[in-house]
């Protein structure tokens, strides 16, 4: 080590301070973050199977204070002070281990509103993990692109070059930050580099993965570390717009571990955002996603934002997102994501010799083809929606690389099935509702379709199967009283989905176009990449619901 703690044994730690301000009110922050520190303290003081060593706690909080310096802005070339929550965290990082001195956690999610710090955080997370850490050490900052990426790196570069310390032990070369005294590396790297095979990294930092459109570069990155004693990955980003993929997954288990749904000792989540997206326009709230305002955030700047996102709708995504963590998607979807987010789940068994309504919305290849069946229950305004989705076989791996899609996932998990060929084969459909029907009873009253380009399937469902078909043709005049009103029921939490992923992603792409008369149909948005099949075929089977719920009343 090149430095020792100069912090006394019985100080109160970091961490505990933190919590205290937090419950008296002097500092306000959101209930995710209050919850893990709570937790954090009562483990300090009860400890298990990891306890908290304080002098290791305070190494990183005294190496960055002591060696690093602002490389920009205001305080370029001063030597850095670091906040009380950025001290918090690197005390709870970094200071709990187990009876042998390893390091609880291998794995951060630390959400956090821009210009509140990240990428320095990151930087100094980096430049320690590299001289403090295990011989060899390898260190990594990742991103989708090699631009993204090599913003951490070219922060940690300049750091060293305005430490006289730093620059004496390590040296910049090429592609790199190397350490010769402990034969340690730091390296920016990217989905598309060359070199993501044979890695034996310790520490790794991902940049903003809210933009990653996939796990495959987590997953690599992830496995990468299986060698290491005590590995470290760290992802510090702000909310985003692409729905499904890592950043969801990530956000979703870090509130499942802090409600105690799932437990995972190793996981350190830290969630800074607004507890109620109605706080937007409450400045006293604000500092719950930025912990950092006033200080390294300007508040003056803020309130512009806010205050011109009052005024001018297509600004107040990008806030919403961005300054306060509330999750969105692109500003022309037709819903926004905390409008469709329903956590309520049933049980399809529930179901069972129950009579329904299908919809199904065909496709060859480009689409997906999805096929929908709508129950409801006596003496409930509640739609209960199952759903299956079909892409060809062949496709699914060129679709899931390049898309960034991952159906792949999907389809392991059960939600998306792969149809033989480069196209759909529309027997798959068929058998699926027979499955249905043999296997729960489930008994569609009537199944809407686009008669476009459906003949030989319609011909085979009612002559060789039996089933009742409803034409549902495509356009404003047919679909738009039943999209508003079906939208009215999404937002009431009325249409429930068991959380099908597919189906939350469909709802986020679609865009509302508009005809002469006020009337609408769903479109796709500008990226033709994204898919609308799961809602099409929703809103088919509502708009024969919509047509025949007297009827299906009356059976149920």
């Amino acid at each position: 080590m090149i430095w020792q703690s100069s912090l006394s044994d019985d100080a109160m730690s970091h961490i505990e301070d933190y919590y205290n301000k937090i419950q008296s009110g002097e500092i306000v922050t959101s209930k995710r973050v209050k919850q893990i520190y709570e937790r954090l303290v009562n483990e300090i003081h009860n400890p298990g199977i990891y306890h908290f060593n304080e002098e290791l706690a305070n190494r990183p909080i005294e190496f960055v204070e002591r060696f690093c310096k602002h490389s920009k802005g205001q305080w370029a070339g001063s030597k850095v002070e670091l906040m009380l929550f950025q001290k918090a965290f690197l005390q709870a990082l970094f200071g709990f281990v187990d009876d042998k001195g390893i390091r609880r956690f291998k794995e951060s999610f630390f959400l956090v509103a821009r210009k509140n710090g990240k990428s320095f955080l990151l930087s100094a997370i980096l430049l320690y993990m590299l001289i403090a850490d295990e011989m060899g050490a390898e260190c990594y900052t990742v991103g989708v692109k090699k631009d993204q990426a090599k913003i951490t790196f070219t922060e940690c570069c300049n750091m060293v070059s305005q430490s006289q310390d730093l620059t004496k032990i390590l040296k910049k070369r090429k592609t790199d930050v190397y350490f010769p005294s402990n034969f340690s590396k730091l390296e920016a790297l990217a989905s598309d580099s060359n070199s993501l095979d044979g890695l034996n990294s310790s520490c790794v930092v991902a940049d903003e993965i809210h933009a990653w459109k996939d796990r495959n570069l987590y997953e690599v990155m992830k496995q990468s570390q299986s060698a290491r004693q005590q590995p470290l990955l760290v992802m510090i980003t702000t909310a985003g717009t692409v729905r499904e993929c890592i950043y969801d997954d990530m956000y979703r288990y870090s509130c499942d571990l802090l409600d105690g749904t799932i437990i995972n000792d190793r996981f350190l989540p830290i969630l800074y955002e607004l507890d109620d997206v109605k706080e937007w326009t409450d400045e006293t709230k604000w500092d719950k996603a930025n912990p950092a305002l006033r200080v390294i955030k300007k508040l003056d700047d803020l309130q512009e934002k806010v205050e011109k996102a009052k005024v001018v709708d297509s600004d107040l995504s990008g806030i919403l997102c961005k300054d306060f963590n509330m999750m969105q998607n692109s500003n022309e979807s037709f819903f926004k994501f905390d409008q469709i987010v329903n956590e309520e789940l049933f049980n399809v068994d529930d179901f069972k010799n129950s009579y329904c309504i299908g919809g199904v919305d065909l496709s060859s290849t480009t689409d997906l083809t999805c096929a929908t069946l709508l129950f409801i229950k006596p003496n409930s305004n509640k739609k209960y929606i199952h759903q299956m989705y079909w892409i060809p076989e062949q496709l699914i791996e060129k679709r899931s690389k390049e898309d960034r899609i991952p159906y792949d996932i999907w389809h392991k998990r059960g939600w998306l099935r792969t149809s033989p060929g480069n196209r759909i084969n529309y027997n798959e459909i068929t058998a699926w509702f027979l499955e249905m029907f043999n296997d729960y009873g489930f008994r569609p009253l009537y199944i809407g379709y686009d008669p476009w380009g459906s003949q030989y399937w319609t011909d085979d469902m009612v002559d060789n199967h039996g089933f009742n078909l409803e034409k549902v043709r495509q356009g404003a005049q047919t679909l738009s009283q039943p999209m508003k009103e079906l939208k009215a029921e999404i937002l009431s939490k009325d249409i429930v989905y068991n959380n099908n992923p597919l189906l939350k992603w469909n709802l986020c792409n679609v865009v509302a176009e508009t005809d002469k008369n006020g009337n609408i149909q769903p479109v796709k948005g500008k990226n033709q990449k994204l898919r609308i099949d799961g809602f099409v075929s929703l809103l088919i089977s509502y708009t024969v619901y919509f047509a025949k719920m007297n009827e299906l009343k009356s059976l149920i």
